[in-house]
């Protein structure tokens, strides 16, 4: 059992917020004076699964991560967060993916008159094949969905028509979500690109292990490839287009969770599109001062504005 299993093993931690979660008016000017909450994550499967197994030695595990985040959210409600004019879910990667799940529920919790948005980091995962031409991560993917069963979670016009799995990826998930999203997402995030394009057992002579280290060592094959992936992206983003109150930021920069972080979120050598940091898209989008606020980068390298000093996951 680790921190992502148990939150009996995580460490008291000092809560110092940067990015969106910074307090400091010139480096987050349309957030900072929010009231802020972090969760920690815990479950495994983006606080959606309710379920018990029984492990090899006999042991019984236990399952709870939409009883946590229902909990949690029930708490913050009593709290005060019920009387919010203004309200925003986000997460990155994992907590990305669970912003999407969970979006609908947290802005129901809401008075109508209320602003309840939802804001996904770097967790729109692809269901794509890896370079072998196998689907290794959605076979990840399948063995969390079905241990832990998060049905619950998941929208029902899809599970009409298709399996639990391929109803917990992004991608069919933003056709059922009716609370407005803003999608922030690198195209060529390192996390998909070593997870689920490239996986280890995709590449034994391991050709592609400079190139997933830093997209720079990329050969030109490779960097079509990748183009090929960025491509798929974009093409499941295009239900985003059609939705009016809703917003995207999909940069070409090899990185992966860009809220969190200043140097992503506000800085002078954060991401640009449309001449605009992230944190300006997103505060355009939020309250309203611009329509259309959906941004798609060009394919890498074309954008002068992605920094290698950008954050990128071990």
């Amino acid at each position: 059992m680790t921190v992502l299993g148990s939150s009996n093993f995580m460490k008291p931690i000092q809560f110092a917020g940067s990015g969106i979660l910074d307090s400091d008016q010139h480096l987050n000017p349309d957030f900072y004076n929010w009231n802020k909450v972090y969760v920690r994550y815990c479950d495994g499967v983006s606080f959606s699964g309710d379920a018990e197994g029984r492990a090899q030695d006999g042991s019984i595990l236990y399952f709870r991560g939409l009883r946590i985040y229902e909990a949690v959210i029930d708490e913050l409600m009593e709290k005060g967060l019920a009387k919010a004019t203004q309200a925003l879910l986000t997460g990155c990667s994992a907590g990305g993916l669970a912003t999407l799940l969970h979006c609908d529920d947290f802005s129901a919790r809401f008075p109508k008159e209320a602003s309840v948005k939802c804001l996904a980091d770097a967790g729109f995962f692809l269901n794509a094949k890896d370079i072998s031409g196998e689907t290794s991560f959605r076979a990840n993917f399948d063995g969390v969905v079905q241990l832990q069963n998060v049905r619950e979670v998941l929208y029902k016009d899809c599970l009409a028509n298709k399996d639990p799995t391929k109803c917990f990826y992004p991608a069919e998930l933003i056709k059922g979500i009716h609370t407005a999203v803003f999608i922030l997402n690198s195209a060529y995030d390192p996390s998909q690109i070593r997870n689920i394009l490239v996986p280890g057992s995709s590449d034994p002579d391991k050709s592609w292990l400079s190139c997933k280290d830093n997209i720079k060592n990329c050969n030109s094959t490779q960097i079509q490839i990748l183009h090929g992936f960025r491509n798929e992206m974009v093409n499941d983003l295009k239900v985003v287009q059609e939705k009016e109150d809703w917003g995207m930021f999909i940069d070409s920069c090899f990185t992966h969770c860009q809220a969190l972080y200043g140097i992503s979120w506000n800085s002078p050598i954060s991401p640009k599109l449309g001449n605009k940091t992230i944190a300006k898209a997103v505060g355009d989008w939020y309250f309203g001062r611009r329509q259309g606020v959906k941004y798609i980068d060009c394919e890498y390298p074309c954008n002068p504005t992605c920094s290698s000093l950008l954050p990128t996951p071990p």
